[in-house]
C-alpha cells in the first residue's frame, strides 16, 4: 500500500468517525432528533469498516497512527462547521501529532 493510498484511508476514516460523532452530538445535545444520530451511528460504523482497509496488519500500530489524524481532522472539523478558531498551541499539538503518525506508520522497519 502506498502512503498516499494509507493517508487517503486515514482521511476518510476521520470524515466518517467525526462527522458520526458530530451527527450524534446534533441529534442528542442540540435536539435534532433520532434522524440525525442514526445517521451518526451508520458514519461511525463505517468508520469501523474503512480503518480495516489498511495494509498494516497490527491493529493497534494503525488505530495509534490514527489517533494522530482524528487530532488534525476534529480540529478541522470544529474550524469548518463550528467556527472553532485554534490557538497556537492547538496548531503544535496537531503538528506534533502528525510527526507521530508519520513514525509510527511510515517508519521504515526492517525485517
Amino acid at each position: 500500500m502506498t502512503v498516499l493510498r494509507s493517508l487517503l484511508l486515514f482521511a476518510l476514516a476521520a470524515l466518517a468517525e467525526i462527522g458520526g460523532a458530530w451527527l450524534v452530538w446534533q441529534g442528542l445535545r442540540e435536539h435534532r432528533g433520532w434522524v440525525w444520530v442514526g445517521a451518526g451511528v451508520a458514519a461511525l460504523g463505517l468508520y469501523g469498516v474503512v480503518v480495516t482497509l489498511q495494509s498494516e496488519a497490527a491493529f493497534g500500530r494503525v488505530l495509534a497512527a490514527y489517533g494522530g489524524i482524528f487530532v488534525v481532522g476534529s480540529l478541522a472539523w470544529g474550524m469548518a462547521l463550528d467556527g472553532f478558531r485554534p490557538d497556537r498551541y492547538d496548531v503544535a499539538g496537531a503538528l506534533l501529532c502528525l510527526a507521530g503518525v508519520a513514525v509510527i506508520m511510515y517508519a521504515p522497519r526492517g525485517a
